[in-house]
């Protein structure tokens, strides 16, 4: 229930209970640092690591009744709103001396000064991977409350303003750095689980107040053009030439943050892949934890049959919907309204709780009912689908009541069928796509087997999740027309892409051996390869046409060779003009234009004119038929495509397939990180996304992905393509410039308004 409270003293309030939170709890981490290091100590480790840690250990113990006190004390005269006075450098060692004696403000920066930094926004970065999720509802709520789109960078509620705190007042009371350094595991652990639990607390309290329960994380994902990020050493680091910052889950970087910031969203970028997943399972943790505070047998994972009532209750509620909800059929009748359609929901949950005989059965049935509140509210979702997923009420409910670990694991088919079909009409402008289309069908016949097969549980969730991702393969292929063109276009890249590497792998293998200039390797190599992929996939391999382009091959290999005889070299300079006319007919059948073409034919011209010269050794004519004989064969000896990876350095030349309808993306984005390139493997088809690219920034959704995923193409709603190798796809999620519409999965967003609900009001559990 909110108060009257000004939402400024509600704000001052909040930072205060975030502080109060703080304080109780640092007698705790101090213990808890104490017997870390004891842990360590006791570990097995090469030698100097060993007595490292065994000498920090027996160090630090006499000191940390005088840290804590400083760490409590420095903590308790923190400024609400603003950091301590412990200013950069306040509790460290002094600054050296004077620069010059005639400049008084101006010191230079000693190296334990500089280390402090470095520890400090590594303690910072620790705090926030542990407490990203609990901090960003915090801020959102505090600028709410302030009526401001950021905190101030000395605001106490920043994690690196507690860190320097920390730092500060463990180097102030005499602990080394070097014992930090040995024990920094346990320091990021001990206090990046201090800050969560302040937050956390927090935001219940903030909750309880009515300050913002159902948090929209949009505004945290920030676009800029042509950022700069100061260094806070007088120098500044740009962004690029077009750069996007995402600020979900951190702070977004204030005017002079400094490296250490810029560093620090850069790492939580490249870590999301595996954070997305830490972080539905933390949400999972907290509801489990909640719940099992006031229902301990709830915490029992074991499969239990629910009770007789209740399953026929759970039956004759989802026979009450099916009525209530078949207007959304071929019927005249209007359609249900959403706020009728809530209170039917309220009403058949109290029929169910009355049917229930235990309290674990009245708690799944509240999470359950809450879970489904929040996905029947969530204004994205079409209202002509909006009531299928009402009609997966019951049917959760009934796997939740007989299989707790639809609570425990993200791994529940149940759970994954929704997020995936949450995620395909999910998108920012889903009312241009027409009702009633194939997509729409599908989720009804998914939800109508469910339905009816009420006993089968799990395996029904599987396999109509099976099928779906089937459908989904299909539908953007061949039913999506805003998708259809691109995905075939997609598909025409890819295997003229592929069926080129598998050129250029035999041509090297019969070249290996074959006296043949450089230049001319590299054209048969880099071009022509593509020139044979690309008229055998438009004429067929055993075409005419493609048997030109395989003699124009041969042909170019001798005129290449040695030629001893004024006969030989009669006869090159006889054949070289309709070669050539060749060769330029299969490089404009590749999309080469005519400049790039003049610049291949006048190298192939400096290469036979070298070979004239040259003293090599004539190919033998019984050889070039030998190639000729493997080069008619060529499709038979070609490898597995499967086994094919399409590299960067072919990257390169996709641009030659852009078109209207198909734009190729060859440059841009940031150096990813190996967590990032798992990311871009483990983005899947449907979801949507935000796309800033030549100036534009595009809702698209990801339609076609390629073998191993190494081809993936984003479809605007206009229908325009854009096509990312792998490599390319994961440097622009690190660089923020591909950024997922929605940061949080369907069923995980439910689950954190279920508990934000719950955290308020735990006795609604068990009534």
């Amino acid at each position: 229930m909110a108060t009257a409270a000004a939402p400024f003293t509600l704000a001052a309030q909040a930072r205060r209970a975030y502080m109060e939170t703080l304080l109780r709890a640092v007698p705790a981490a101090i213990e808890s640092v104490l017997s870390g290091a004891s842990r360590l100590a006791g570990e097995k480790g090469d030698l100097p690591t060993a007595q490292k840690r065994q000498t920090a250990a027996a160090d630090i113990r006499q000191p940390m009744p005088h840290w804590q006190h400083a760490l409590i004390e420095a903590l308790a005269a923190a400024p609400f709103g603003r950091s301590t006075a412990t200013s950069r450098g306040s509790l460290a060692s002094t600054p050296s001396s004077n620069l010059a004696g005639n400049m008084p403000g101006l010191q230079l920066v000693d190296d334990d000064t500089i280390e402090l930094e470095i520890l400090g926004s590594r303690l910072a970065l620790a705090m926030m991977d542990k407490a990203s999720w609990e901090f960003t509802d915090l801020r959102a709520r505090v600028s709410h409350l302030e009526r401001r789109d950021e905190l101030d960078i000395t605001d106490v509620l920043r994690p690196q303003v507690v860190a320097r705190v920390v730092l500060d007042t463990w180097r102030a009371t005499g602990l080394s750095l070097d014992h930090w350094r040995t024990l920094q595991a346990v320091m990021h652990e001990t206090f990046g689980e201090l800050v969560e639990e302040a937050y956390h607390e927090t935001n219940r309290w903030l909750i309880g107040e009515g300050v913002r329960p159902e948090i929209d994380l949009r505004p945290f994902i920030r676009r800029s053009i042509g950022a700069h990020v100061s260094s806070g050493f007088g120098d500044s680091f740009e962004s690029g030439p077009r750069r996007t910052n995402v600020y979900v889950g951190g702070p977004a970087p204030d005017a002079g943050a400094g490296v250490s910031e810029e560093t620090r969203l850069m790492t939580r970028m490249g870590g999301m892949a595996r954070q997305n997943v830490g972080h539905a399972e933390a949400v999972l943790g907290r509801l489990n934890r909640l719940v099992g505070r006031q229902v301990p047998a709830f915490a029992d994972t074991a499969e239990m049959p629910p009770s007789p009532g209740l399953v026929r209750a759970i039956a004759d509620a989802q026979s009450g919907v099916q009525v209530k909800l078949r207007s959304t059929g071929s019927d005249d009748r209007a359609p249900v309204s959403m706020p009728a359609l809530l209170q039917e929901m309220q009403q058949r949950k109290v029929a169910l709780k009355q049917a229930a005989t235990t309290p674990v059965e009245r708690a799944t049935i509240e999470i359950v009912a809450l879970l489904f509140q929040s996905i029947l509210t969530e204004e994205k979702i079409p209202a002509v689908v909006r009531v299928w997923f009402a009609r997966l009420q019951m049917p959760v409910l009934r796997v939740a009541v007989g299989e707790p670990d639809f609570f425990a694991t993200i791994d529940h088919p149940a759970r994954k069928l929704i997020d995936r079909m949450g995620a395909c009409v999910m998108g920012f402008d889903v009312g241009t796509r027409a009702a009633g289309d194939a997509l729409d069908k599908e989720i009804k016949r998914v939800v109508q087997v469910v339905e009816a097969y009420p006993d089968t549980g799990r395996r029904v969730f599987q396999t109509v999740l099976t099928e779906f991702e089937r459908f989904l393969e299909h539908y953007f292929k061949n039913e999506n027309e805003a998708t259809r063109k691109g995905v075939s276009l997609a598909q025409q890249v890819e295997q003229r892409e592929t069926l080129a590497i598998q050129y250029t792998i035999e041509l090297r293998k019969m070249l290996n051996e074959v006296p043949v200039q450089e230049g001319v390797r590299n054209f048969l190599f880099r071009v022509w390869a593509d020139v044979l992929a690309t008229v055998a996939l438009k004429s067929g391999a055993g075409s005419e046409a493609t048997k030109l382009m395989k003699r124009a091959a041969t042909d170019l290999i001798w005129s290449a060779g040695g030629k001893v005889s004024r006969e030989e070299r009669a006869d090159v300079i006889r054949r070289l003009p309709p070669l050539l006319k060749t060769l330029r007919e299969g490089m404009a059948e590749a999309g080469i234009v005519a400049d790039k073409q003049d610049e291949h034919v006048q190298a192939l011209n400096d290469s036979l004119a070298a070979a004239f010269t040259a003293k090599a050794a004539a190919i033998p004519a019984e050889r070039l038929d030998e190639l000729m004989r493997r080069l008619d064969d060529l499709e038979e000896m070609l490898p597995d495509a499967e086994d094919l990876q399409i590299d960067e350095s072919l990257v390169l030349d996709l641009s030659g397939h852009e078109s209207t309808e198909l734009q190729i993306v060859t440059d841009g984005g940031s150096m990813p990180t190996p967590a990032m390139l798992a990311w871009a493997r483990e983005l899947q088809v449907g979801g949507w996304y935000m796309l800033e690219h030549r100036g534009h920034i595009d809702t698209v959704q990801l339609a076609w992905q390629g073998l191993r995923k190494q081809l993936s193409l984003f479809v605007s709603e206009r229908g325009r393509g854009t096509l990312f190798q792998q490599q390319r796809l994961a440097a622009f999620l690190q660089a923020g410039l591909l950024v997922p519409a929605q940061d949080e999965a369907l069923t995980v967003r439910a689950t954190r308004s279920a508990l934000a609900k719950l955290d308020a009001a735990p006795e609604r559990l068990l009534d």
